[in-house]
């Protein structure tokens, strides 16, 4: 049995264990064999508020705990690879500072309407999505005219940069409710998913998953370089255009959901390389999904430990910094 195989069935364990103690942690604790009840027998097999508790708000945050672990994993290693740059992550290309101020423009400048200041819900998630879309249609139209991949990760930086000097623009002229609610989003939540939600954030992340996995013999080929790739037989703009699409795709819908998630995106496809000790993407894309899921929910199980929730940025930068120093040092080596 290969190496790889060893550590995606050690992985998958790890995974369904982690899987069912987020199920289980929380305020209210709930067994083992109340879960299985719930799953086995529905509604009649378990306490009622055990029940709700469960399949209404524990099961959907496990859930885009794991599509956003895995999603955010994947979009860091394409940016990686795109980049032949090890700090590289998905908001590189400004999507995320996109989507923030399409919420800052939502949030900030909706005083006059309280029912979307306060609720929140759909009207924060379109807002973030139309922000994220702009920023990464502009991207990727700036994707063909550039020749080489420096200058766009630059100019993406610089859309970035503009999002994010208007969002402070409006926090300066707004009242100190809209720029909590504002700064609140920016902290990163798994439990603003409801099932409602999970309808429309499942299916755009399963399409980015095939897209990316359709892609991996492209992403290969530019792990030698463009000029190489472009021997080959790859079309390099068509490949760039798609990898920045697919990237874009993915963060932008994890983030519209559950606002930005720090670090993820960029220590997962280093663990897989090192731990894997390859560097095929046909078994670093199925690496990044278990490793990346596996840590967002460690991650999330850490935030129920305290007696207040805290949020999932503050784990995940714990775990991420460290990894991004050792990196920085190793290359220094």
């Amino acid at each position: 049995m290969s190496r790889a195989t060893i550590l995606i069935i050690f992985f998958s364990l790890l995974f369904v264990a982690a899987f069912v103690a987020d199920l289980m942690f929380g305020s209210i604790h709930i067994s083992f064999n109340e879960i299985v009840a719930v799953f086995r027998e529905g509604r009649a097999g378990t306490n009622e508020i055990n029940y709700e508790i469960l399949l209404n708000f524990r099961l959907p945050k496990t859930l885009t705990a794991v599509l956003t672990g895995a999603s955010l994993s994947i979009a860091g290693l394409m940016m990686q690879t795109l980049f032949r740059n090890p700090l590289a992550d998905p908001y590189i290309l400004g999507v995320s500072s996109g989507a923030g101020l399409g919420v800052a423009l939502a949030v900030m400048l909706s005083a006059s309407l309280p029912t979307v200041l306060v609720g929140g819900g759909w009207s924060l998630v379109l807002s973030a999505t139309i922000g994220a879309l702009a920023v990464l249609l502009l991207v990727v139209a700036v994707s063909f005219k550039v020749r080489d991949v420096i200058s766009l990760l630059i100019i993406g930086i610089m859309f970035g940069a503009i999002c994010s000097s208007v969002v402070t623009v409006l926090q300066n002229f707004s009242n100190p409710d809209t720029i909590k609610l504002f700064v609140m989003w920016t902290f990163g939540s798994l439990s603003a998913v409801t099932w409602e939600y999970m309808k429309i954030l499942l299916p755009v992340i399963l399409f980015g998953w095939l897209m990316a996995f359709l892609l991996q013999k492209r992403l290969d080929a530019l792990l030698l370089g463009e000029n190489y790739a472009r021997a080959l037989g790859v079309p390099i703009q068509q490949t760039r255009f798609f990898i920045v699409a697919v990237t874009g795709l993915l963060a932008g819908a994890v983030t519209a959901f559950t606002g930005p998630i720090a670090f993820v995106g960029v220590v997962i496809p280093h663990i897989a390389r090192g731990l894997f000790r390859s560097s095929s993407h046909r078994v670093l894309l199925p690496a990044c999904i278990l490793a990346g899921a596996l840590l967002l929910l460690l991650c999330d199980i850490i935030t129920q430990i305290p007696a207040y929730t805290l949020p999932v940025n503050t784990v995940s930068a714990l775990f991420g910094a460290p990894i991004i120093i050792w990196i920085l040092i190793r290359g220094k080596r």
